[in-house]
């Protein structure tokens, strides 16, 4: 594991720190930063966990805070002598925060890196970063070994939700993840609760939104080098009735076309400006590098598993993206 005795050292001399996901955080980001966090802050060290966007915790994610560490953007220090970025690979996915980043390296404090991003940037002065492992989770729980903490079952829980989530249920799980798994279980974590929180609970205004936004999605069995692309789009009048956690969820419904080995959803954000935006989440079988096909559009994620923001009109995002997809390499 990169680094790892370096960071444990860090964390373990530390006594203020604040701990940041990365934007619209997803079950790994937030629960990895939580689960640092509440470790932390039983060796006595002042924290405070916090994200760019939006201003309050997503619902599905608030029983993972446990300790109550979570802050809004806008009740944060100044700056601090730690920050700690998890599972955010570039400072742009720290949104409003990212300037906390050169701040604290100006004032000579010290910026910690935690992410499994192939697409990660080192832009911090520690790093801890191994896009072989399969969640952020994994390294962060490595570090609580390092540092030798006891996993208590909130920690447990977080790290677990991090785990089950980037692995897509453990689908995409090495041996050594489910002895991990099997750890967190063991310290009381209650699988079935932490995945019907976090992934199968839905209002039923999910459903009529879905039924709308799948009757436009669209199959294009010769695109995405042949593997085949299905696409659907996501309006802000279609997502008015829904929380943020069923429009993201699209994807994983969009996914799981046979005949597409990418599907792609469009989701419309707030407009900045004259022009649509859009923020993009893909996902690929295993044929096709999605990840790379999201850098080309300022993106970036894993290779099965990316996104990015676009602006423009839906069509022609869609058309950024076939042409992104017809050069993206095969996995």
């Amino acid at each position: 594991m990169p680094n790892l005795k370096e960071a444990a050292a860090l964390l373990a001399r530390a006594n203020d720190v604040t701990l940041l996901g990365h934007v619209r955080p997803d079950a790994d980001a937030l629960g990895s930063a939580l689960a640092l966090g509440r470790a932390l802050q039983q060796r006595g060290v002042k924290v405070r966990v916090s994200v760019g966007e939006p201003e309050e915790m997503p619902e599905t994610l608030r029983s993972l805070d446990a300790g109550g560490l979570f802050v809004t953007a806008s009740e944060l220090p100044e700056t601090e002598q730690l920050l700690v970025a998890l599972d955010t690979p570039t400072p742009g996915r720290l949104g409003k925060l990212a300037p906390r980043v050169d701040a604290v390296r100006s004032a000579g404090g010290d910026v910690l890196v935690i992410d499994h991003h192939a697409s990660n940037v080192f832009y911090g002065t520690h790093h801890v970063v191994d896009d072989t492992a399969e969640a952020t989770a994994v390294l962060v729980f490595a570090l609580l070994e390092e540092l030798g903490t006891e996993i208590d079952e909130p920690i447990a829980r977080c790290l677990y939700a991090g785990l089950v989530t980037d692995t897509s249920g453990f689908r995409r799980a090495r041996p050594s993840t489910h002895l991990m798994a099997a750890k967190l279980l063991e310290a009381g974590v209650d699988p079935d609760k932490v995945v019907r929180e976090i992934v199968d609970d839905h209002p039923f205004a999910w459903l009529p939104m879905l039924s709308d936004v799948l009757a436009g999605a669209r199959l294009e069995p010769d695109e995405a080098r042949g593997f085949g692309l299905a696409h659907a789009v996501v309006t802000l009048d279609a997502a008015r009735s829904v929380r943020a956690e069923e429009v993201e969820a699209v994807i994983d419904v969009v996914r799981s076309t046979r005949e597409a080995g990418v599907a792609v959803v469009l989701k419309e954000a707030e407009p900045t400006g004259p022009r649509q935006r859009w923020t993009v989440s893909l996902r690929s079988a295993g044929g096709v590098d999605v990840s790379a096909a999201a850098g080309e559009l300022g993106g970036g994620g894993h290779r099965q598993a990316a996104g990015c923001t676009a602006e423009g009109t839906a069509d022609e995002v869609l058309g950024k993206l076939r042409e992104a997809l017809s050069r993206a390499p095969l996995l």
